[in-house]
């Protein structure tokens, strides 16, 4: 029988086809049913620098590219491209093995040879070299070519090496770019090369005698993906947008499928980095590892809000087809999670108070009838990131706690005013039957703890920035401490809700088992770039006592750079925001690719009857109008955990984002100010880097503060039009 491998390329390529050349590729490689040669047409090459590269026509426009060697029975699927497009890269490209991590590469072998030469006879400049403080030994020990080396040598910039992605063999790009980030070689061996070095012999003994290319292509974790059969290429092709169901990284490979952490494991990372899908791969291996006594939802699944638990749920749908194993799996969100919990002991449901608005009312009275001078916003935030936070349940434990990111100082006297509000407060929610959902976490907490019948074996956590410490400890009490107790996947560069912990003081400690992806799979280096310097130097949290950093972080995409667009109001804002996606759907992209992120909801439901009116269809996420293929357009909070081709962030105005409303005021907490627009920051960040491909910023009137070090435009920085004088 046939081996089948499938190149990531083949996929991107195949996505992109339209429908009836998609049909007619399904045709054709079907024939693999055939398990045989002659079923597939395969057409040598004149002259080409790999013999065992061929090509088969898909129709007469498309042809298909296969590695197809004379002995043993594997394939690899290459690329769909063009006619004459595919015979030039058949013909320039040869597949080689790399020699660190035994995998295959595809190498331009003419662009490469033309490159070599073109630096070996430019002078040398005194200019600094990219790679001069690594010796050949350790570039070859990562697996970079010995030939390689004299163009290697000569890069002296990031852009150079960049311009170079092309005709790079892959893993050794891969190798190169980390190396440029400011990776050490330790740090790219471990992160890029070791997984696959590692499993390299083991999975070679599960391949056939002598079939050198089923061997390789089995040590290729990340671009190919070895395939059990033709059904199983079928229901790839079916679905190419899903590549991530198929190809994993190595470094993210590792991550997910290690066989069991002695306790809790953290993966933490840029956005686009994948902490999502290492979290779905998780789920899937410890369900896979249950015993076969385990009930079903054995393993809980969890995230912050509703919305990315239900985009957990249809991920883990896509990943795992069979029922009975997708039934060992709970998806559920935290807040949900607890609510049961409480309902079961009360034997009936809760009257939950979301309302901030009343929150704040509350709290005023409160400070009214005690006579203080505390503004509603203080005392709530007080309650919730220091007592609720700490559990404190006295006012002894409230006058001995740290207060530590807390702005404001408070004397003995003015933290017994502070905790009677909380009693008055905490009081009146009682006598109203009404809880608020930390509560509710916080009592969850409380009725698992000493229990040891634990509802869960074992927890994953995505999205774990953004967890109060309540919801930190019910996690903590569903699931009894040990190996491969809890895994935890988040980025604290991306909180956008102010929830702060120390993973340390809940009795969750990752040393030892934390580890970091840098590679962006999702977001263009050039949206990545421009997103990524809003963010300044800012350096947040790592959730156990360290900072969190984008060292490192790169992206495998190029494309076009941002384009930041001003207007003199709302409605020109609007009607150039219309007329930009009319332009985007009338050149091919669909509607369902395109999301448009908005600071607050009711600028969404202006540009989505603006669109209506254009006969665009439109979807206005988190509304009764969140379904079908239109327009995506959502609230950048709405917007986590999503991703579109082409993106527009649109009302990025000052005194929107940040929203004034947001903000703490600076008189009343300066540095409770601080971590606000901090968060407000975080949601711009959040959802410019929600781009596969397109980045549109625009606003009107006088742009967002966050913007101002970006206003400034010169070569190479994104695209400015429409500025307001």
């Amino acid at each position: 029988m046939a081996t089948l491998g499938i190149h990531k390329d083949f996929l991107l390529e195949f996505a992109r086809l339209e429908k009836p050349v998609q049909k007619r590729v399904h045709e054709v490689f079907d024939k693999f049913r055939e398990h045989r040669h002659a079923g597939l047409h395969l057409e040598k090459l004149e002259n080409p620098r790999d013999p065992r590269i061929r090509t088969l026509r898909v129709n007469k426009f498309m042809r298909g590219v296969v590695l197809a060697p004379d002995s043993g029975g594997s394939f690899l699927l290459l690329k769909v491209m063009a006619h004459d497009d595919a015979i030039a890269w058949a013909l320039s490209h040869r597949a080689t093995v790399n020699s660190a991590t035994q995998g295959i590469e595809l190498r331009d072998d003419i662009a490469l040879e033309r490159a070599t030469a073109d630096v070996q006879h430019t002078p040398r400049m005194a200019e600094v070299r990219l790679f001069a403080d690594i010796a050949d030994k350790e570039l070859t020990r990562l697996g970079v070519d010995p030939d390689l080396l004299p163009l290697v040598r000569n890069l002296s910039t990031e852009a150079h090496l960049d311009a170079l992605r092309k005709i790079l063999p892959e893993q050794q790009y891969d190798v190169l770019a980390g190396l440029a980030a400011g990776l050490t070689p330790e740090d790219v061996w471990r992160e890029s090369v070791a997984a696959q070095a590692e499993r390299a012999a083991a999975e070679a003994q599960e391949t056939p005698a002598g079939d050198e290319l089923a061997a390789a292509m089995a040590r290729s974790h990340g671009r190919i993906a070895v395939l059990s059969g033709p059904e199983e290429l079928m229901d790839v092709l079916s679905r190419p947008f899903d590549a991530w169901r198929v190809f994993l990284h190595p470094s993210q490979r590792r991550i997910a499928y290690h066989p069991s952490y002695n306790g809790p494991a953290r993966v933490t990372g840029g956005p686009g980095t994948g902490k999502t899908v290492v979290a779905l791969h998780r789920a899937l291996h410890l369900a896979q590892q249950l015993p076969d006594d385990a009930p079903d939802e054995s393993v809980l699944l969890t995230t912050y809000t509703r919305n990315l638990a239900d985009d957990l749920r249809q991920g883990l749908e896509l990943l795992i087809p069979d029922k009975a194993l997708r039934a060992k799996i709970r998806v559920v969100n935290v807040d949900a999670l607890a609510y049961q919990v409480v309902r079961e002991d009360r034997g009936g449901p809760l009257a939950i108070l979301t309302s901030q608005r009343e929150i704040g009312s509350r709290w005023n009275a409160v400070a009214r009838r005690l006579g203080l001078d505390l503004s509603d916003v203080f005392l709530d935030q007080e309650w919730r990131q220091v007592i609720q936070a700490q559990d404190l349940r006295s006012p002894e434990a409230y006058l001995k706690a740290s207060r530590s990111g807390r702005g404001t100082a408070l004397s003995p006297l003015r933290r017994a005013q502070v905790w009677r509000a909380v009693e008055g407060f905490t009081r009146e929610l009682r006598q109203a039957g009404q809880w608020t959902f930390i509560q509710v976490c916080d009592e969850a907490a409380r009725l698992l703890e000493p229990r040891t019948d634990h509802p869960f074996r074992h927890v994953v956590i995505d999205e774990a920035q953004d967890l109060h410490p309540a919801q930190w400890r019910l996690l903590r009490a569903s699931v009894a401490p040990g190996p491969d107790d809890l895994f935890i996947a988040g980025d604290t560069h991306q909180r956008i809700y102010g929830n702060k912990v120390s993973l340390r003081s809940l009795g969750v400690n990752v040393i030892g088992r934390s580890h970091r992806l840098r590679i962006n799979y999702r977001t263009t280096q050039e949206i990545l770039h421009w997103s990524t310097s809003l963010l300044g130097r800012e350096s947040p949290d790592d959730m156990n006592g360290g900072t969190e950093s984008l060292a490192g972080y790169r992206s495998v995409l190029n494309g076009g750079h941002p384009e930041l667009r001003g207007a003199s109001s709302k409605a020109e804002e609007i009607s150039d925001l219309t007329a930009q996606i009319a332009r985007w759907t009338a050149d091919g992209v669909e509607p369902s690719e395109i999301g448009v992120a908005v600071r607050y909801l009711q600028l969404g439901k202006e540009i989505a009857q603006a669109l209506e009116d254009a006969d665009l269809p439109v979807r206005l996420m988190g509304t009764a109008r969140a379904s079908g293929d239109g327009v995506g357009i959502g609230t950048m909070h709405r917007m986590k955990g999503l991703e579109f081709r082409y993106v527009a962030v649109a009302g990025v105005s000052e005194r929107v984002v940040p929203l004034a409303s947001a903000l703490t005021p600076a008189e009343v907490d300066a540095q409770q100010h601080r971590e606000d627009r901090l968060g407000e920051l975080g949601l711009l960040f959040v959802a410019c880097t929600r781009a596969r491909e397109v980045l549109r910023i625009s606003w009107n009137g006088a742009p967002s503060p966050f913007l101002a070090p970006r206003h400034s435009l010169g070569e190479g920085s994104p695209t400015a039009a429409g500025q307001p004088s």
